[in-house]
């Protein structure tokens, strides 16, 4: 048996509970951008996603191909790291530290005398945006470009032919020293650039410094029982590397999906962990509706092409890790319930999972379905999914 988990990355599909404490209330990723956009997404629908929740363009269909439900985050926070350690099977108890208005001065200073320059920024921005303002500046002087945005991230921008990227890796890992303890940032991010003033471009050479988990994942107990464990796309660096056998890099939806076909065709692994990750960084935190349906549609495509390669024995896992409403004021993520389809060959099919409590549910359902002992959080549903329970 193989395991595909596929994390539409911040596809959300409606306000949590408490999605009032963080400014969230109204959110809907999925389903607000239906309202405004037609979407057709044919082979989701076919799977069960309009049984979950009302979507417009979308209906419920009366066999879903899927199990499907929707699951909620226990974490506090609504980030990228939160979100995808929870669906490994560490939910975590305090949210990381973010800083809208900067870092600390005690920090940048710390860090600019590590690095030896001086930075440039040090304010919550877009990465497209503070590029096109001190990219001029950064071509100036040679210094880097620190900022931050509403998540717990430390970013630095730089432009490839100012600051090679074997020094802004440099830079970057000088960061992950700092932005611990009391700074306690979930990642650093590497963010190279190229171009000419006026016409700059991030490249795909992006890399994220992760803090480790707190504790063992799923993925590392998979590993200590002898499976493969392969990443794609973001998955080693949200996992600081731990409990990732082999890793896939992917430039952005397309090659993300493309790789998953060529891993589906060519047998490899035991659980395939996959991000694709353009919903988020390219269409929600830039409020583009009409590019992030273009996204849903392009995956719907390529999901569509991956089910019928998918063998007999393969289970195809779909979610998100939180939302991303680019219909809402601001370029933030949004506290969301997330989707849950569970396709496969060996599985019953319609049943309805309801609203799981914790993403870790995820995490206790591939450790039974691959009969691996799991220490981690969460409760397996794979019981109800299951044609056969085993003995």
């Amino acid at each position: 048996m193989r395991i595909f988990l596929v994390v539409l990355d911040s596809v959300g599909i409606g306000a949590l509970p408490d999605a009032h404490l963080y400014g969230d209330e109204g959110s809907n990723t999925l389903g607000n951008i239906a309202e405004q956009v037609d979407l057709e997404l044919p082979h989701l629908a076919k799977l069960g996603l309009g049984n979950i929740t009302e979507i417009s363009g979308v209906p419920p269909v009366e066999r879903p191909q899927a199990n499907f439900g929707r699951m909620a985050e226990a974490a506090p926070g609504k980030d990228t790291i939160t979100g995808h350690w929870e669906m490994a099977g560490v939910i975590i108890d305090t949210p990381f530290h973010t800083y809208p208005h900067g870092f600390p001065e005690p920090l940048i200073a710390e860090f600019t005398r590590r690095i030896g320059r001086k930075v440039l920024g040090n304010f919550a921005a877009s990465g497209t945006e503070i590029i096109n303002e001190l990219g001029e500046k950064h071509f100036e002087t040679g210094y880097p470009i620190v900022y931050t945005s509403a998540d717990s991230v430390f970013q630095i921008a730089a432009h490839e032919d100012v600051i090679p990227l074997a020094d802004l890796y440099g830079m970057c890992a000088v960061a992950r020293e700092l932005c611990t303890g009391e700074y306690n940032v979930a990642r650093i991010i590497a963010r190279p650039f190229v171009g000419q003033p006026g016409s700059f471009s991030r490249t795909a050479n992006r890399r994220d410094f992760s803090l480790r988990p707190p504790r063992p994942t799923v993925l590392e107990q998979l590993v200590a029982s002898g499976r493969e464990v392969l990443g794609v796309g973001k998955i080693k660096d949200i996992f600081a590397g731990q409990g990732i056998t082999e890793n896939f890099k992917t430039r952005d939806n397309a090659h993300g999906l493309e790789t998953i076909e060529k891993l589906v065709a060519r047998g490899d692994g035991d659980f395939i962990f996959a991000n694709l990750v353009d919903f988020d960084s390219a269409f929600g935190h830039r409020n583009d509706v009409q590019g992030y349906a273009r996204a849903l549609i392009e995956a719907d495509r390529g999901l569509g092409e991956i089910i019928p390669l998918l063998t007999a024995d393969d289970i195809l896992i779909i979610t998100a890790d939180h939302g991303c409403d680019p219909t809402f004021p601001g370029s933030d993520h949004t506290r969301e319930y997330v989707p849950l389809l569970v396709y496969g060959a060996t599985l019953k099919s319609g049943i309805d999972l309801g609203t799981r409590p914790s993403f870790a549910d995820v995490a206790a359902t591939v450790a039974d379905l691959l009969a691996v002992e799991y220490q981690g959080d969460g409760n397996s549903f794979a019981g109800q999914i299951l044609r056969e329970v085993r003995e």
